[in-house]
């Protein structure tokens, strides 16, 4: 049946107004062009609740109890990743049948929503407490000792990479135009290795990395890229360093030649890509890669080393700046990954 057009405020008002006239229902219901018994209908409202609004209707009761919603919330908060066929079954072996929409539905109610996990780096107890024990001592470190600090790290660019996540307008049955889409390779069309370093005042070096790295090939690089990149941007005397845990960057080799060098080095816990701010700037950089859309690999290292040249100071800069925010995530979030 066809839902019937509701009646306006204002209709509906007139038949109280001529109702207290002492008109009858059935002539308001003439007058007005309504059925009689609307008008009835109406007027009985107006008696018992004084308006004539309408007024909230309890709807059909809820298939599944209020203990039935804490034993839902109790399940998925123990293992966020039961499915809704195991919450069906839960709660049909307790007596209530219900389908996998109403569990959608019940704990969209409660906030909870199905979303894609995140990937992230696997952390063992001692990394948590080697992130937590960083964290903790560099909390007094002063805004100047993080600009005094050389970031660096390696990455892997891929053609075609970050283009496969972006979104377009079009119309509805105009998903396989040219403009409306993404074009690919078999096996991502190749990627490029790229080794880079940072600081507050600036991007450092930026070098693609054509061969398999070793330890020497990784000496080799910071002997010719991160001592001239320090130059470049003018670091304060008793600047600091900055490498992950690879085996490559803490070899006894590379230990000595870094000492021999007289370069200090920032004690770095394992597992933590998010308290490295490179990792920003690396998004930064495949973004405006990304965007520039190379269609080879030649063209995607020249155009990595133009758009890393690009990046403004100021960005640099802003990583640097809000870095104690990080420690205090780790600490907040107990040692395990945070959103940076």
């Amino acid at each position: 049946m066809a839902k019937t057009k509701e009646l306006s405020k204002d209709t509906r008002k007139s038949m109280v107004d001529l109702h207290q006239t002492g008109k009858s229902e059935s002539t308001i219901g003439k007058q007005l062009g309504v059925k009689k018994s609307t008008v009835g209908a109406i007027i009985r409202k107006w008696k018992t609740y004084k308006t004539t609004d309408n007024l909230p209707r309890s709807g059909a009761p809820r298939k599944i109890s209020s203990r039935g919603v804490k034993m839902i919330m109790r399940t998925v908060s123990k293992d966020p990743r039961t499915t809704r066929g195991d919450l069906v079954n839960d709660l049909q072996r307790a007596g209530t049948k219900v389908t996998k929409v109403t569990i959608s539905n019940t704990l969209q109610r409660q906030g909870i929503k199905s979303r894609s996990a995140r990937r992230v780096p696997l952390l063992k107890p001692v990394h948590v407490q080697a992130r937590l024990k960083f964290a903790r001592e560099h909390m007094d470190d002063t805004a100047e000792d993080w600009e005094n600090v050389m970031w660096s790290d390696e990455t892997k660019v891929e053609l075609f990479g970050i283009n496969s996540t972006r979104r377009v307008w079009r119309e509805k049955n105009t998903e396989l135009h040219p403009k409306n889409t993404i074009p690919t390779v078999k096996h991502g069309g190749g990627n490029i290795m790229l080794w880079g370093c940072f600081s507050a005042k600036g991007t450092g070096r930026l070098i693609r990395v054509k061969d398999r790295m070793n330890g020497a090939m990784y000496r080799e690089i910071l002997s010719q890229n991160l001592l001239p990149s320090v130059r470049t941007l003018k670091m304060k005397r008793g600047w600091v360093f900055q490498h992950d845990n690879d085996p490559k960057h803490t070899a006894r080799a590379t230990k000595e030649w870094l000492r021999k060098k007289h370069l200090k080095v920032l004690e770095w816990p394992s597992q933590s890509p998010d308290l490295n701010p490179i990792e920003n700037l690396w998004r930064e950089l495949k973004v405006r890669v990304a965007g520039r859309q190379p269609q080879n690999i030649t063209a995607l290292e020249k155009i990595c080393m133009e758009e890393w040249a690009k990046i403004p100071a100021t960005v640099c800069a802003n990583l640097v700046k809000t870095y104690s925010k990080r420690l205090t995530s780790v600490i907040a979030n107990k040692g395990y990954v945070t959103k940076y």
